[in-house]
């Protein structure tokens, strides 16, 4: 841009950093390349969607992400686990500890902080009604354990129903899936959803399914490394959010519903502003990515 430009421009590029400033003074980063289902007022979506194979250079074409996110008195932790890496993180130590107590109220405890599944694919958006300009683009997709679960029987087949396996991941052999999202006592619900008859994405031609294949997002990115804070730097922000000390025993719970923050009573069991989603004791990796979902939007409230 030459400086003539620069200045018979100003009005142009005041409103461009506008827009920018706008975008960065909100709560929290929208990550453009993840596609999510829009549901109407009364938690109705539909949406068709293709799962892709592995993007180039990759192996597999899903990874699978923990993270924890719960309230204390000091504050929100959401963040993602270093045992998506294989490494030791300070909130499972923590729970650990909490369990072992054998105390039933650190046991509730140890159920809202315990770590959320998901997963992390690459997708086609065959059809998207409540977003039609996503249609025939790719994106990234978290999804949760129930979802995997269709994907895992679709692989599997059914030897009582003479149902083959497929490869949902595969181009020509796959099959489009039907993502149907309702609401269930009070939370999504993705028990309609299906796969669809397999056959080759959308009829195109080799060429046209390179150019989709070339469009994917890396699924090693999603998770790695760098993406992921200390273990130092883990266990200070758990220690913020539950009032801990370095050396104290590990005996704080969340702070209650209306509870102050600056003199929590922390003999009071765990309890959040909204009812929290029931938690299984017998896993950490039973609950949809929704639930994330959930506690991000307690925390932004």
């Amino acid at each position: 841009m030459s400086f003539s430009d620069l200045k018979k421009n100003k009005s142009d590029l005041f409103s461009k950093l506008q827009k920018q400033l706008e975008k960065t003074t909100q709560v929290g980063t929208v990550d453009e390349r993840l596609w999510k289902l829009s549901t109407d007022k009364a938690g109705n979506g539909f949406a068709v969607i293709r799962f892709l194979p592995a993007p180039d250079g990759e192996d597999m074409p899903f990874v699978k992400l923990y993270s924890h996110a719960f309230q204390g008195p000091g504050g929100w932790y959401i963040e993602s686990s270093l045992t998506t890496l294989g490494k030791d993180d300070p909130v499972g130590e923590f729970n650990r500890e909490l369990w072992n107590s054998g105390d039933e109220s650190l046991k509730e405890q140890v159920r809202k902080q315990k770590r959320k599944l998901s997963y992390y694919s690459n997708i086609y958006v065959v059809k998207d009604p409540a977003n039609p300009d996503n249609e025939g683009k790719v994106f990234l997709f978290r999804y949760g354990k129930k979802i995997f679960d269709m994907i895992m029987e679709a692989v599997n087949g059914d030897e009582l129903e003479g149902r083959e396996g497929i490869n949902p991941f595969d181009f020509w052999t796959g099959a489009d899936f039907k993502l149907r999202a309702k609401k269930v006592a009070g939370y999504p619900n993705y028990d309609s959803s299906e796969f669809m008859a397999p056959g080759t994405l959308d009829d195109l031609d080799d060429a046209q399914l390179e150019s989709i294949w070339k469009r994917e997002h890396s699924l090693q990115d999603v998770v790695a490394a760098d993406k992921f804070k200390t273990y130092e730097q883990l266990k200070e922000r758990l220690n913020r959010t539950l009032n801990l000390k370095a050396a104290a025993p590990a005996v704080a719970a969340p702070v209650a519903a209306g509870a102050s923050e600056t003199k929590p009573d922390i003999s009071l069991p765990p309890t959040f502003k909204k009812e929290a989603p029931v938690v299984s004791e017998t896993t950490e990796e039973e609950e949809d990515d929704d639930v994330l979902d959930y506690f991000k939007k307690l925390a932004e409230e």
